[in-house]
């Protein structure tokens, strides 16, 4: 990254809101990097949509179509872009580095009383691979739902592997009641109150922005612009698989 990028990070972005947005971490590896966190600018995106299709390349089924459900939320009337952070890291005395990415939309719970308000969910969280089990992840998800508390949001609910999220405070929905729109419970239906109280009488469906339905003709078309890539299988698909076959009515 050059200098003049760097100069260009715009940490008063995120303001008025009082939050430190540059964190030193001392990793237990033997190195050290400089991390900051940022709201995305366009000149990001492409490189976001890059480091998406990497994170994401046969994680959950052969090939992904992440980078083309980045490039659509940005322009959904969902799309929460005061929630929108980009992570930039140095490591001794190599260039700064454009390594993440998290992106927000709103949501809402159908319950018998009507659809609730201040409802957010997160995805995709994206980690350029050679620099994931760094922090940067966790780094990026702490400090949005500090700021989605600060903005008055009451809950996150998002699909995700309890084994990561649970360390957040994420737990199953099921304990709030709440189930996917087809009215399965599932494990990967994680749910984090941002005001206490507030899911205590969420029984109903979650319901996630419609920018999540992904029109799998128009990705492939949109994934002919990256590097040509063979789709294939990893472990992480196994899990996929286990998480989906453990939800139940």
């Amino acid at each position: 990254m050059t200098a003049n990028v760097v100069r260009n990070l715009r940490l008063d972005r995120i303001q008025p809101l009082p939050l430190m947005n540059k964190y030193q971490f001392t990793m237990h590896k033997g190195w050290n990097m400089d991390l900051i966190l940022r709201l995305e600018e366009a000149a990001d995106y492409r490189l976001v949509e890059e480091i998406t299709r990497d994170a994401f390349w046969d994680q959950h089924v052969p090939g992904c179509d992440e980078h083309y459900l980045a490039h659509m939320l940005r322009t959904s009337p969902d799309f929460i872009p005061e929630l929108d952070f980009v992570a930039f890291i140095q490591e001794a005395d190599k260039d700064w580095q454009l390594a993440g990415n998290i992106m927000y939309t709103t949501a809402t719970i159908r319950t018998p009383e009507g659809d609730m308000e201040g409802i957010i969910s997160f995805g995709p969280l994206s980690i350029a691979p050679v620099h994931q089990k760094k922090g940067i992840g966790a780094a990026l998800v702490r400090h949005t739902i500090d700021m989605a508390t600060r903005l008055n949001y009451s809950a996150i609910l998002i699909y995700g592997d309890p084994m990561y999220y649970s360390r957040f405070g994420f737990v199953a929905a099921e304990r709030y009641g709440i189930r996917t729109k087809d009215a399965y419970y599932s494990p990967a239906l994680q749910a984090l109150e941002l005001i206490s109280g507030s899911l205590s009488n969420a029984a109903g469906l979650f319901i996630e922005s419609e920018s999540y339905l992904i029109d799998s003709e128009a990705a492939e078309q949109f994934d002919k612009q990256f590097q040509p890539r063979v789709k294939g299988f990893k472990p992480s698909q196994l899990r996929f698989q286990e998480l989906l076959a453990q939800s139940h009515t």
